[in-house]
């Protein structure tokens, strides 16, 4: 693993640890000004997205982060996701540019209940 993947990675699981424990402000040196998100319907900006993030239900929900893959300056996080709603499978893409995030996709999926499957 290059170093830069190795430092992006580090800055990527103390930002997500940060935000776990209900520290937002985290994402304010975390996210470029001018960050991009590719997720339909979520504003691009630092400041629209930190605004954004604030109401939506990841803000209050409990994290448990899987796994953690980088390469360059890409980083790759899997998480579940767990709000009254329910439960949710996420993996976010974070493309990374002097220590800050810069782009961001993400997947999310309802983990089903298999109570009953076997």
């Amino acid at each position: 693993m290059s170093s830069e993947a190795v430092r992006n990675k580090q800055l990527a699981i103390n930002g997500f640890r940060e935000f776990a424990a209900g520290n937002v402000d985290v994402l304010q040196t975390l996210l470029r000004e001018d960050f991009v998100e590719h997720s339909p319907g979520n504003p691009s900006g630092r400041d629209a997205f930190i605004e954004f993030i604030v109401n939506a239900p990841v803000a209050n929900a409990t994290l448990d982060l899987r796994r953690v893959i980088a390469e360059d300056d890409l980083v790759v996080m899997h998480y579940r996701m767990v709000t009254p709603d329910g439960e949710r499978a996420v993996v976010d893409i974070w493309r990374m540019v002097d220590g800050q995030i810069v782009e961001h996709w993400d997947v999310v999926q309802a983990v089903p209940d298999t109570s009953g499957m076997f």
